[in-house]
């Protein structure tokens, strides 16, 4: 949108003078930008009008009409100083204060953005007309992360527009037809009892107190802290004084207060850590304690957060987080210096590597890390020790992903970005539950489908939310994606409904292709799928009719044996049907940790160089020597996978992991677990004793995000900067300064000042990051790579040629092949498993976080109804799950999103890892373990019992949908009077 009004430049008239503006520029942004203030305490630039509010009234035209109902064109002139807009803007004002009580100085929400306090300020309102009314409700402090005050609430709607239609979860709605109109939950419930997410987006838009972050109580300033009977005692006092004083001093003490606050908060810009989305969002600090984060100008997602990203902080004030450097001694550790433990870290590689070369070490870079320390990871190991033994944690998920794409288009990431998602007419959902992994993301595809602007297909083995709300859902067999891939991409070619004009112009084998097809028909597809040829069918006739097509995919296709195969065969069909280098089209493979595209761009890979430079290319080799001063070592080196393997034979003796916790994480744990023990030495830098860390010999204690400064690169490519908000807690350092410190001990300068100047270096070596800089990230800038040298960067790639030699794209055959693992007579059950919203990963991080843990806080085992009768079990039954590795316990949820004999359960455990179960299998091209093939028996406990996923968990509210916040039936209410002087029209809009 915001590109199309660019293209119609604008002059509008405000009050005599002219403004630039743009065709279709809301009134009330254009006059924002010119700095002319008009009170809007429902409008909110990513909401668009509410029109509850009633303060933002102009004259236009010589009538009075809402600001945030015009739109900006050529002749657009505007009166707002007239007596008649100040008269009207004055009056809604006055209505808005009848609702909620003043009392500023001693509020939590006082610190400078409370949209109330700054309308009764800016307008220096001296009386209030209509006393404040009080209303028969108490505050729901239920959730654990925000508070609701219906006696503060002036009804203006803005939360319940972000969660209907920003959020789209649908849970908030005003009750208009109350006696006393207020905010419902699902309708009237309790809100932790409610579908609330907790995602937050009703907090950042409120413009008041009415919703606040329950970190923000009591410690926003000097005054907030008091006791609630003396804060009342002085909220009195300050009514009584307003009646002589006016409104003038009071509203100036409150100034003072926050210009207090101010001087002991600190606002910090930062990015998120949780997932592949990229949000970004200032964060409010005061001491070490987090006071709030409030989202507004993140390019990935502007006012939206999820629960992890708005409340998944406290983590980093955690007890047990690591303040000091470890050793072990025996079968425990002792504090040591930073010297002690560095200089055993030097004096032990220098061994190994002595005695049995280079070879012999291997490292883990961090994916949530910085760019600047992954960087600094892979240049320790190839620069510093000489080895290309060096992964992170994009070989457990994104590998086969990036195969597909370099196999066909060229580039290792997302053709376009989340713009052009948006701008997609159709999107094909594949092995992704969007909702849980990346729920931000998902709320922009669920935004588009509710107002009817875009067709979802959804292909998974569970019912999740976005399987709900798709246009189609289907359900093909465990581990079958490639094959109704390749069914449809045959069904096509077949018809004769390929993109002729685009293949003969842009790709190549096109025949080898077709000839690989020829065992998909429909009637196979179906025979391997489950899905029926009618389906298939209708697949391709959707993706055929539509202008342009985006697809996206996650673990559920990339964590099988098949993974890189399956990717190239949704970037084939995307081929075939010319969707791609064009506005909302592309293949958009969903990176799961934060920087696990940027761990990858910047060279933590056991085969790639920074920028994606293949080791095994001598002049690639050569360019990075030269940038480094060092020979590169020419042959590739070993991944996690192969790490595993090579210390259980003994060639590798030493690892060091940065921020990873592989021995949980890794597939088949308990073989991981015994490779750990194996090896001579072992290093591990992290924030918390993970797992791994146990069988460390060495523990440093790094920091986290909000510690220090870095770029992230998102899912879409989007490189972004983060800022320090806390200083290092106790003696923790953050990870690119422990390698620095450590590299000056083998010899090697490096005297990076910051990651500013180690981005300057990675710029110069990496060809796709030439023109990123430091200066051009400043604030909310990003760059989207390839950047050229002038910082100009391609957001939607392969608009006229692909990354390839020849400019062309290649159609790569593929073979099918069944999965590894198929239920058989004994291991009867296939075991699905993936993220859920409120955790991140295995919960290393959010199972420090009270909240998060309220609402999910065990590992559990969904079941589906057929197969908890045939069982005689019910929700709360105790079960082992065995697979041919090892067996975990978990408690039943019988559950209608899963079918059959198929079980889903969550990643999140360290007590009950699943990974106790996952197998050795690969994905042959990039050795990626092949998590999600996997089959096992179960035996039962116990019968019933406690359900493992308490009631306060949003799956267990019911949504109450509605077109937003339907103030018509607000001006219905036999109440409400229309503003003096706006034309009354009871049946609809009163202005």
């Amino acid at each position: 949108m915001s590109a199309d009004l660019h293209l119609h430049p604008c002059v509008i008239r405000i009050d005599g003078l002219d403004i630039a503006s743009h065709v279709g520029e809301n009134l009330l942004d254009a006059l924002a930008r010119a700095h002319h203030y008009i009170p809007h305490l429902c409008y909110n630039p990513a909401l668009g009008p509410i029109k509850t509010c009633d303060t933002c009234f102009v004259t236009a035209d010589g009538v009075l009409v809402r600001a945030c109902t015009l739109l900006a064109h050529d002749g657009l002139e505007v009166r707002t100083r007239d007596a008649a807009s100040e008269a009207a803007r004055r009056e809604g004002l006055d209505r808005v204060l009848e609702k909620h009580e003043l009392y500023c100085s001693v509020c939590d929400n006082n610190n400078g953005d409370c949209e109330i306090h700054d309308a009764v300020d800016r307008l220096s309102v001296r009386h209030q007309r209509y006393p404040y009314r009080s209303k028969p409700y108490t505050a729901d402090a239920s959730n654990p992360f925000y508070t609701y005050d219906p006696l503060q609430c002036i009804l203006c709607g803005r939360c319940v527009e972000a969660c209907q239609n920003i959020q789209v979860n649908e849970t908030l709605t005003i009750g208009w037809e109350l006696e006393h109109p207020r905010v419902l939950w699902d309708g009237g419930q309790p809100i932790n009892e409610s579908s609330c997410v907790s995602c937050g987006h009703c907090v950042t838009v409120c413009p008041c107190n009415a919703l606040m972050e329950k970190t923000l109580l009591g410690k926003a300033g000097p005054f907030t802290g008091w006791p609630a009977p003396l804060k009342r005692e002085m909220i009195d006092f300050v009514k009584g004084v307003e009646q002589t004083t006016t409104y003038i001093p009071i509203t100036a003490l409150s100034k003072i207060d926050e210009y207090l606050r101010h001087a002991e908060q600190k606002i910090t810009k930062t990015v998120c850590t949780f997932c592949g989305v990229g949000c970004s969002f200032d964060i409010t600090t005061r001491g070490r304690n987090i006071l709030k984060i409030q989202p507004e100008q993140g390019p990935a997602n502007g006012i939206s957060t999820c629960i992890k990203g708005k409340f998944g902080w406290d983590f980093v004030n955690s007890t047990d987080r690591l303040v000091k450097p470890l050793i072990r001694e025996g079968s425990a550790f002792r504090e040591a210096s930073w010297d002690e433990a560095l200089a055993r870290i030097h004096e032990r590689f220098c061994a190994i590597r002595a005695s049995h070369g280079p070879d012999a070490l291997g490292f883990v870079a961090t994916s949530k890390g910085s760019n600047e320390e992954v960087y600094l990871t892979q240049k320790f190991a190839r620069g510093v020790i000489g080895t290309n033994n060096i992964d992170c944690t994009s070989r457990y998920c994104q590998s086969p992903a990036t195969k597909g794409l370099m196999r066909t288009v060229g580039y290792a990431g997302d053709s376009g970005t989340m713009d052009d998602i948006d701008d997609a007419e159709l999107l094909l959902l594949i092995g992704t539950n969007t909702a849980d992994s990346h729920p931000v993301l998902a709320s922009r595809i669920k935004r588009r489908l509710k107002r009817g602007l875009v067709k979802v297909i959804v292909v998974d083995l569970l019912r999740h939310e976005m399987a709900e709300r798709a246009t189609l859902f289907l359900r093909p067999k465990p581990g079958t994606d490639l094959v109704w891939l390749c069914a449809v991409t045959r069904y096509i070619l077949d018809c004769g409904l390929e993109d002729r004009v685009f293949l003969e112009k842009r790709v190549n084998n096109l025949d080898a292709l077709h000839a690989s097809l020829a065992p998909f028909t429909l009637a196979y597809a179906h025979a391997e799928t489950g899905i029926p040829e009618a389906e298939i069918a209708r697949i391709a006739e959707m993706i055929v009719a539509a202008s342009g097509v985006c697809a996206l995919w996650a673990m559920g296709v990339t964590q099988r044996t098949t993974g890189s195969d399956t990717s190239t065969a949704i970037s084939n069909l995307l081929l075939v049907t010319g969707n791609y280098g064009k506005k909302g089209s592309g293949a958009y493979p969903l990176r799961g940790h934060n920087n696990v595209q940027g761990a990858g761009d910047f060279g933590a890979l056991a085969e790639m160089l920074p920028g994606y430079l293949k080791v095994s290319d001598p002049k690639a080799r050569e360019h990075v020597s030269r940038a480094w001063g060092v020979e590169i070592p020419a042959r590739p080196g070993l991944n996690n996978h192969s790490m595993i393997d090579a210390a259980h034979a003994g060639d590798l003796k030493a690892m060091y992991i940065i921020g990873e916790d592989t021995a949980v994480v890794d597939a088949d744990t308990y073989h991981t677990q015994r490779a750990l023990a194996k090896l001579d030495f072992l290093v591990v830098q992290d924030i918390f004793m993970s797992t791994t860390a146990q069988f460390a010999d060495v523990v440093l204690p790094a920091c986290p995000s909000l510690e220090k400064e870095g770029t992230f690169v998102n899912t879409e490519r989007r490189i972004q900067r983060f800022e320090r908000a806390l200083d290092p807690l106790g003696e923790s350092k953050p990870d690119w300064l422990i390698l620095c410190e450590l590299a000056k001990r083998f010899g090697h300068r490096w005297d990076y000042a910051g990651p500013r100047e180690i981005m300057s270096e990675a710029s110069k070596v990496a060809p796709i990051l030439a023109g990123v800089t430091y200066d051009r990230l400043e604030g909310y800038n990003s760059l989207v790579w390839p950047v050229d040298a002038q910082g100009h960067s391609e957001m939607l790639l392969y608009t006229e040629s692909f990354h390839t030699e020849d400019g062309r794209a290649k159609l790569h055959p593929v073979h099918w092949h069944a999965p590894v693992e198929r239920a058989c007579a004994e291991y009867d059950l296939t075991l699905n498993n993936g993220r859920v919203l409120e955790h991140f990963q295995e919960g290393n991080l959010t199972s420090r976080v009270p909240g998060i843990v309220s609402k999910v806080n065990q590992f559990y085992v969904e079941v589906s109804p057929e197969l908890a009768d045939e069982l005689g079990i019910k929700t709360g039954a105790c079960v082992t799950l065995t697979s041919r590795r090892g067996s975990v316990e978990a408690r039943v949820l019988v559950s209608p999103r899963v079918i059959g004999r198929e079980l889903y359960t969550v990643e999140f455990s360290l007590k009950e890892p699943i990974n106790r179960l996952t197998g050795k299998h690969t994905d042959a091209a990039t050795q990626t373990p092949a998590f999600k093939e996997l089959t096992v028996k179960l035996k039962v406990l116990t019968r019933e019992g406690p359900s493992p996923v308490p009631r306060s968990n949003p799956r267990f509210g019911t949504r109450t949908p509605q077109s937003g916040v339907e103030v018509e039936r607000k001006w219905k209410r036999d109440e409400y009077r229309p503003i003096p002087g706006t034309v009354a029209a009871r049946a609809g809009d009163p202005s």
